[in-house]
């Protein structure tokens, strides 16, 4: 089969292979390497059915969240009946916790097993943006990699949409190799941010692909909001608290590869590390290469980065294709199952930064669920990092809501990250470094340095009152402040704005 004599479709022709109940894997790890033009056809065509009064949902499997064309069109078109493993859409969100559509929230270093041996049946289509092809049926990916090339080998039938957008030297950035099964695994020979051990492409048979699409839509990453000054203040007790570990001597002086999580918070500590002069020049083993990210590459601060994907709005994303010389030896795209491998984080030393919903007094930290029953997005990479990180932190504010919630709680309504794995919580208050640190002296560290002083008092007499224990809990008060949100709409009533 030649790459001519694949069939060209349009996006309404793609759609329409596709049944109501398949299965469909889409590529995207952010909404960096989304499908695009095929998930919006197939919302046109559910609402068609739709108004029919003919059923059509499906099955939605991608790397992570999306953009807007895949999650947030499909889902207003009531068009997804199961998802996994992560999304960012508000409308997905809100069917989430309706019931509408059931989510399976999970580890995404995980993902690309699940598919391989079976766990969600078979994968009827995989539908996947790349920048280029050939007719022996390599695939050159674009801007991320993810679960994508797991999906293609496992795929009973592929649809390609040929992104002309995308530069094709995206392929010098790729290292794609999927795993082989257990217990058949050697040690995975990655060394550092730049080791490859794979191939720009992945190579699936040819006689899958049903045919190709063509479009020339960017990626639909939206830009983050300017730092404020909670976020910088967060920012600002990270990096002196790294500086002070590295002069401590229990970080290495040419420092260890960071993580860091999206958002503002962590854009936030980027640049923060990149204006430190104390700070100095470093590698990232992350999931995202995000916008903050390019700067401080082409500054010489940042010399070398592994990821999953290029989640970097439109201009940044042409300035490096304006400057492909410099920026592809400097980064790898890996599949997830490698950017976000246990084995690869703990070898390497990576400092994992996170940011959380709510952390309660002993440690643990909720990423998930609001009051412990509401979906945000997923645990995403957070777990992956966070349990083998060298250093596992995590950021929040210490209120949101103008005073009315306090992040730091008595107990955390949903557990992702327990005591025995988070290191390091940090506010615009203060750092507690819970090292070494039995549970009560935990509880003093993160009241003293991390609650707002509106919530100090409150948190202290809990801890006085709980019954004693290895950990001490008030059973019948442990919620107290969430059931007072509900109730009065401020956790301590009488809390307005501070």
């Amino acid at each position: 089969m030649s790459m001519t004599s694949l069939p060209k479709l349009t996006a309404q022709e793609a759609a329409r292979f596709i049944p109501n109940g398949a299965t469909v894997a889409f590529s995207g790890f952010t909404p960096a390497g989304a499908a695009k033009v095929v998930p919006c056809a197939i919302a046109v065509r559910a609402r068609e059915l739709h108004d029919l009064d003919q059923p059509y949902r499906i099955r939605v499997l991608t790397g992570a969240s999306t953009g807007y064309c895949l999650d947030e069109a499909l889902s207003s078109a009531h068009a997804i009946s199961w998802r996994t493993p992560y999304q960012s859409s508000r409308t997905l969100r809100d069917q989430i916790n309706s019931g509408e559509v059931e989510f399976v929230d999970m580890h995404l270093s995980h993902l690309p097993q699940a598919v391989m041996f079976g766990f969600f049946g078979k994968i009827d289509y995989a539908v996947v943006e790349a920048t280029d092809f050939s007719g022996d049926g390599r695939i050159y990916l674009s801007t991320s990699i993810g679960a994508t090339p797991t999906f293609l080998h496992c795929a009973e039938k592929i649809i390609i949409e040929l992104n002309r957008f995308h530069s094709v030297r995206l392929s010098e950035m790729a290292d794609i190799r999927i795993l082989p099964p257990p217990p058949h695994r050697s040690p995975i020979p990655i060394h550092d941010a730049l080791t490859k051990i794979g191939w720009p492409y992945m190579a699936v048979d040819p006689k899958k692909i049903v045919g190709v699409v063509e479009n020339e839509e960017p990626d639909d990453v939206a830009p983050f909001d300017p730092p404020d000054t909670v976020s910088g203040k967060i920012a600002e007790r990270v990096v002196r608290f790294l500086l002070q570990e590295r002069r401590a001597g229990r970080i290495p002086q040419e420092f260890l590869p960071l993580q860091a999580g999206v958002g503002n918070v962590a854009n936030a500590v980027m640049a923060n590390l990149g204006e430190n002069p104390e700070v100095p020049n470093f590698t990232m083993y992350t999931e995202v290469f995000q916008d903050s990210l390019v700067d401080l590459m082409e500054n010489g601060k940042l010399v070398a980065a592994s990821a999953t994907s290029l989640t970097v709005t439109e201009g940044q994303l042409r300035r490096m294709y304006d400057n492909m010389d410099f920026f592809v030896p400097r980064i790898v795209l890996r599949p997830q199952e490698l950017a976000n491998n246990p084995e690869l984080v703990r070898r390497l030393g990576v400092i994992g930064m996170n940011t959380a919903i709510e952390a309660d007094i002993y440690g643990h930290v909720n990423s998930t669920h609001v009051g412990g029953t509401h979906l945000m997005n997923g645990i995403g990479g957070s777990g992956d990092f966070t349990r083998n990180s060298y250093l596992s932190v995590f950021m929040c504010p210490s209120i949101a809501k103008g005073g009315k919630i306090s992040t730091i709680v008595p107990m955390v309504t949903h557990v992702d990250h327990n005591e025995h794995s988070v290191q390091i919580i940090v506010t615009e208050q203060g750092l507690a470094d819970l090292r070494g640190l039995g549970p009560m002296e935990r509880a003093h560290k993160i009241i003293a340095n991390c609650a707002h002083p509106a919530y100090r008092e409150y948190l202290y007499r809990y801890l006085e009152e709980a019954r004693p224990g290895h950990i001490r809990h008030d059973l019948s008060k442990c919620f107290e402040l969430h059931r007072n949100l509900q109730q009065c709409g401020s956790m301590l009533p009488g809390v307005e704005k501070l």
